[in-house]
């Protein structure tokens, strides 16, 4: 498996032959964490149990503005093992930008339902909870050529008021480039038309990792479809509110938003 060699920034092994235990990921803010014990463990992130492959994989996710350490407990055969990670925090890029037309800073009231099934579309395609592995592979890039010009976590304040953080990386290129997808999954979501992020697509990759591709011109898969690493998923847009083409990705680990550059990178 490639990743082990791309990914490993912490590794643990406990001396207990029955608490192996491997992480691989880098422990800050928004990060994806790879793990791998025996088979037949019981894992649980914090307070949440969390799901492990027949082969002893399982993944989780730090969210972008988490202070406190993580917690990972691992059971098998009546015997308990506690692990205690650190986070690290990170700096994120603040902008600044005044004199906007209101409409350009806040949604008109009769959009807000819209919005809102939008939203609950998205919200039940990133809660599945699959036995796919498929998370524990090498992530590729979605398009060959491209300029980033926006990163996770960053944030604008439009006209003196704070928006949400950039919850991905902007991928700017020609309208109409193939896009591809990163990693072999299921899709969850392929919706045309939403208000804010136009053509969508929702990628579950196993164990609540999914992935999200917005503002797409053209999508050729349907919710259902399983796709391989590779394929051809459709071409890059700017439908939705965007400002011009690009490819706006997120990554998240069930509702835990997550940078996608820590399974790109």
């Amino acid at each position: 498996m490639k990743l082990i060699f791309k990914f490993v920034i912490a590794f643990f092994v406990f001396n207990s032959n029955l608490f192996a235990l491997e992480l691989f990921g880098k422990f800050e803010q928004g990060s994806f964490i790879l793990g791998k014990t025996e088979p037949n463990s019981k894992v649980k992130i914090d307070n949440k149990n969390v799901r492990v492959s027949k082969d002893g994989y399982f993944a989780f996710g730090l969210d972008r503005d988490r202070k406190h350490n993580v917690l990972i407990t691992i059971k098998k055969d009546g015997e308990v093992k506690k692990i205690e990670k650190k986070i690290l925090k990170r700096e994120y890029k603040i902008q600044r930008i005044d004199g906007l037309p209101s409409k350009q800073v806040t949604p008109p009231p009769e959009v807000y339902e819209r919005i809102k099934k939008d939203n609950i579309l998205i919200g039940k395609a990133r809660s599945i909870d699959t036995a796919y592995d498929f998370f524990k592979d090498n992530f590729i890039y979605p398009i060959d050529k491209y300029i980033i010009t926006g990163v996770y976590g960053s944030q604008r304040i439009l006209n003196g008021k704070p928006r949400r953080p950039h919850y991905g990386i902007d991928f700017h290129a020609p309208e109409g480039t193939p896009v591809k997808a990163m990693m072999d999954g299921e899709v969850t979501l392929s919706e045309n038309d939403m208000y804010f992020t136009g053509g969508t697509i929702i990628f579950d990759h196993g164990h609540g990792i999914s992935t999200l591709y917005m503002h797409m011109k053209d999508i050729n898969v349907k919710v259902g479809q399983k796709v391989k690493k590779g394929q051809i998923v459709g071409t890059l847009g700017q439908s939705g509110r965007a400002t011009g083409p690009h490819l706006d990705i997120r990554l998240n680990w069930f509702e835990v938003k997550l940078d996608p550059a820590s399974i790109l990178n």
